[in-house]
């Protein structure tokens, strides 16, 4: 089988999966300033849209018979996006504060300054959703993701939701909506669904030819194919003097990955094949 038109496939749907995050997140943001959330907060709130490509191929491996791809993609976007994303702000932000009196403590420590309230709005949650992750599937009595768990994740996100907005709540503001958001919104929706078949489908295929497990198809191909788009939002968000929001996104996004996404692959039990790995 030749696997250059899947993976051109495989490129294209990943681009059209965000391309309908993108439109999705437009309404989000409204209601983060009317709601008068902070950049934290904030960030936990659209991360149910920043992170939907994930969730749809999540639901999309379930339905289709290979929760392998998508438990290797749950693991992937993880694994891969905070180590590579808090690197690319560390130099957007290099790049942006250079010569600005203001950061030069920050720029002459090499450190990368951000908003306190994140460690405990973002930070410390998401660490605690990881470690209920760890408890729910790596002992031997209970090893795998069942039904069950996929429940108690579900109810950790509202948790970590509802933390967030209570710690950084503040007043809001007032917005100005319009039909042809509300019409990109609905075209975004359709185009993460569309993306995350092909995806999967494309992963399929890859993983047939190259002879891998499903498993790590997900993890070094569907993780790095749907965490490659957030590279350029985070340079851009930093380097647009956002460095919190851009930095901490990703920590958001991961959180809704281990939680709602872990539910369609926990909904129809996914044992764990290769547990050395997971």
């Amino acid at each position: 089988m030749n696997i250059w038109p899947w993976v051109l496939v495989l490129g294209l749907a990943a681009w059209a999966a965000h391309w309908g995050a993108d439109r999705l997140l437009t309404p989000l943001k409204l209601l983060r300033k009317q709601w008068g959330l902070t950049a934290s907060a904030g960030a936990a709130f659209l991360a149910l849209v920043t992170a939907s490509p994930e969730v749809a191929i999540n639901i999309t491996s379930a339905a289709r018979d290979v929760s392998d791809i998508g438990l290797g993609n749950l693991l992937g976007s993880n694994i891969i996006s905070i180590p590579l994303m808090v690197t690319i702000a560390y130099f957007a932000s290099r790049k942006q504060f250079k010569n600005n009196k203001e950061h030069q403590e920050h720029l002459d420590k090499n450190i990368l300054a951000l908003n306190k309230r994140s460690v405990s709005v973002l930070s410390l949650p998401y660490l605690g959703i990881i470690a209920l992750v760890a408890i729910l599937t790596l002992p031997k009595p209970w090893r795998g993701l069942q039904p069950v768990d996929g429940w108690i994740m579900l109810a950790a996100y509202a948790a970590f939701l509802t933390h967030a907005i209570i710690k950084g709540k503040e007043k809001g503001k007032k917005v100005e909506w319009n039909k042809k958001q509300v019409w990109l919104s609905i075209a975004g929706a359709f185009a993460i669904a569309v993306g995350a078949f092909f995806i999967v489908k494309a992963t399929e295929n890859i993983v047939s030819a190259l002879n891998i497990s499903e498993i790590v198809g997900g993890l070094f191909i569907t993780g790095i194919m749907t965490t490659a788009p957030e590279i350029f939002k985070t340079w851009s968000v930093v380097k647009g003097g956002e460095v919190t929001a851009g930095t901490t996104s990703v920590i958001a996004d991961n959180a809704v990955t281990m939680t709602v996404a872990f539910f369609p692959l926990a909904l129809v039990t996914t044992p764990i094949e290769d547990f050395e790995l997971f």
